[in-house]
């Protein structure tokens, strides 16, 4: 038998740190953009009085702590395997996750607080000029291309933060859409209007920050991934020369990368030798999968 697995492709190291780059510089966009989004709404919200646009700002604040927080998460989770993290450091993602959960838990609650003392005082106090009307609108332009961008990168480099990053632009835009509402209500003479859209962006944002800290707990949990990812896994290791069969396939995430666990089936005849160049083979082809980072290979002789 040929010895094949000096013929099997390599894994892609090279395209790993180029996704290790493009979630950096994503990281830095993400601070840079809410920290100026917070100036500009807090400048608004203490011009108006508004609410809606004080609860903006403060949704903008968060943003840019968690993006501060997935910026060191990405930096740790791209160090290489040490003695200490033998299988490297890729729970630090899922971990910012849960600190972008807490964070939106946290301002929800507090922005409920502040709207419902609002609406019981009338919700008067509040004026609307041309400045307070234009931040929503170029709050939602800006979230709409953060939204697209940070899901086409977190897709790339297979990053749960910016996914989450992702997500939270998207319901960023609802939230501008909601605080617009608000101020346009105040301005026609409907002063309530602007605490009650305070109030349904707080709980917006409690539910984003619940969705993001679950899915989050499942990859710390090490959740198995879907089980189309599994078949794919199995027609990798049949597509391998030697291969009859597979018998056992177990898969789980290590932060937001998937080891694998495959039994496969050689003929009984084969020498070690062979059988372990089969086994390399492989783990390699398998370790090629988009989010599979180490497979661990058995052979069973038939």
């Amino acid at each position: 038998m040929t010895d094949t697995s000096d013929k099997a492709p390599t894994h892609p190291t090279s395209l790993k740190k180029k996704g290790s780059t493009a979630a950096f510089r994503a990281t830095v966009v993400n601070i840079v953009a809410n920290v100026l989004l917070f100036v500009l709404k807090l400048w608004a919200a203490v011009v108006s009085g508004s609410v809606a646009l004080l609860s903006e700002a403060f949704n903008s604040l968060s943003d840019a702590v968690s993006a501060i927080a997935i910026f060191i998460a990405v930096k740790v989770s791209g160090k290489e395997a040490d003695e200490s993290h033998p299988f490297g450091h890729n729970r630090a993602e899922p971990i910012a996750g849960i600190v972008v959960a807490i964070f939106a838990g946290i301002l929800g609650f507090e922005i409920i607080r502040t709207s419902i003392g609002r609406l019981i005082s009338g919700g008067d106090g509040v004026v609307v000029g041309s400045f307070a009307l234009a931040v929503p609108v170029v709050t939602m332009g800006v979230k709409v291309i953060m939204a697209i961008y940070f899901k086409r990168v977190g897709r790339a480099v297979n990053s749960p933060a910016i996914m989450a990053g992702s997500t939270d632009s998207l319901f960023d835009v609802f939230l501008a859409f909601a605080a617009l509402i608000g101020i346009v209500g105040v301005r026609l003479g409907y002063p309530w209007l602007d605490p009650t859209a305070g109030l349904v962006i707080s709980i917006w944002i409690i539910y984003a920050g619940y969705k993001i800290g679950i899915e989050n707990i499942d990859y710390l949990m090490g959740k198995a991934p879907p089980k189309e990812l599994t078949e794919d896994i199995r027609r990798a290791a049949l597509g391998v020369a030697g291969v009859r069969d597979t018998n056992t396939i177990r898969a789980h995430y290590v932060g937001h990368y998937i080891h694998v666990e495959i039994h496969v089936e050689v003929a009984s005849e084969l020498s070690t030798y062979d059988s372990h160049g089969i086994c390399e083979v492989v783990e390699e082809m398998i370790e090629l999968l988009p989010a599979i980072e180490k497979a661990f290979v058995h052979i069973d002789p038939v």
